[in-house]
């Protein structure tokens, strides 16, 4: 897809100011695409959740693509939440999309969201048994966590591991994506005080 002008001008400077990481802005909204096939047909007025946001890639990326969807950024960054809400202002999007500044931990843990999210996407916001133990909690019921993948092909999701955590990997939906759902309420154990999910992983 090729992003509207302001949201181009939006990625441009989160890419300035370092937030993005590097390499053309074009070459980040193609990868979010990814997410967006991998989401699916999710229904109007779902809502989804962008752990880590930082830039704003895939969250933004998602938010326009998909005006349909209720978008919460959520990154622990003071000064990428401040970006990130300055960008849903230049969009246009309030009510719509949120940013909020919050660790994904404690999110979990909060009435206001847990088990409340149809899908969580997560782009380098960390390995596999951390974005499982911080996802988990946020999704429903038959919700689904969309993370993307490095090019190797390896068991990074071993079903006993996400299992504890009440999740069931789908696969690859599309190359470079996996696809896990929530077939079962994540367990009130995690996720794990703050830090913990990272320093001891599950699997």
């Amino acid at each position: 897809m090729q992003p509207s002008p302001p949201l181009l001008e939006v990625l441009e400077r989160a890419r300035r100011l370092g937030v993005l990481g590097p390499g053309p802005v074009l070459d980040h909204v193609a990868h979010a695409e990814g997410f967006i096939a991998a989401i699916g047909e999710v229904a109007e007025g779902s809502l989804l959740v962008d752990l880590g946001s930082g830039g704003g890639v895939p969250g933004l990326v998602i938010a326009e693509a998909r005006p349909d969807l209720r978008i919460v950024l959520l990154d622990s960054l003071e000064r990428r939440v401040a970006l990130l809400a300055q960008a849903v202002l230049a969009m246009e999007w309030e009510g719509r999309v949120v940013a909020e500044l919050a660790r994904a931990e404690e999110t979990g843990r909060s009435v206001e969201w847990r088990a409340e999210v149809d899908v969580v996407t997560a782009r380098s916001f960390g390995p596999p048994a951390t974005v499982a133990e911080c996802a988990a909690p946020l999704l429903r019921l038959d919700g689904i966590l969309v993370v993307s993948e490095p090019p190797e092909d390896t068991n990074r999701w071993p079903s006993e591991g996400v299992a504890l955590l009440g999740l069931t990997d789908e696969g690859s939906p599309v190359p470079g994506m996996r696809r896990l759902r929530q077939t079962s309420l994540c367990p009130e154990t995690y996720p794990r005080r703050v830090g913990i999910p990272a320093k001891r992983p599950l699997f």
